[in-house]
């Protein structure tokens, strides 16, 4: 019975760390209104020209705009800000026919396919990290205006906080 013992306490233990987690469902993106203004500007994000990104928060539900998609990475490079994050969907750019108004399409941040070191900027002037939904319309974007393809988790971070022109991360 004493050999038994330390594994019925290691087996509670163990058992009582497998309780089941609460499972919350994905808040759905949200309408870029005129009312909305941009985490760290304060600016109406509407009038910024470029892909826009929301972040949703998980404590409390809050959305956090962004005038520029590299805004939004940004964000989540900061200590202790990605443990917070339930979603961020970015501006799906596949058929933008204006960079002064992006199409009101949303795609989740992790499925997007971005074009960095393009020719176009940002809403705040600095080279943008572009999004599309899928990577035939990001191939043509390349085309038109140059840069690379790389999934969200490949950005580079120096890429993300170099605040140069659009360069592809050069300074």
């Amino acid at each position: 019975m004493k050999a038994i013992l330390p594994f019925v306490v290691l087996g509670a233990i163990l058992l009582a760390g497998c309780r089941e987690q609460e499972i919350v469902a994905r808040p759905d993106p949200q309408d870029l209104t005129r009312d909305v203004s941009g985490f760290f500007c304060g600016m109406i994000v509407a009038d910024h020209p470029g892909p826009k990104a929301q972040l949703h928060r998980k404590s409390n539900g809050e959305i956090l705009w962004f005038p520029s998609v590299r805004d939004a990475i940004a964000f989540t490079l900061m200590p202790g800000e990605a443990r917070d994050v339930a979603v961020i969907y970015v501006n799906d750019m596949t058929g933008y026919a204006d960079w002064q108004s992006p199409p009101p399409n949303w795609v989740v941040i992790d499925s997007a396919h971005f074009v960095i070191g393009s020719d176009m900027t940002s809403g705040m002037g600095i080279g943008e990290a572009v999004p599309f939904g899928t990577l035939a319309a990001a191939q043509s974007f390349v085309t038109a205006h140059g840069g690379q393809i790389v999934d969200y988790k490949d950005i580079p971070d120096d890429y993300v906080f170099d605040l140069g022109p659009s360069d592809g991360g050069a300074s």
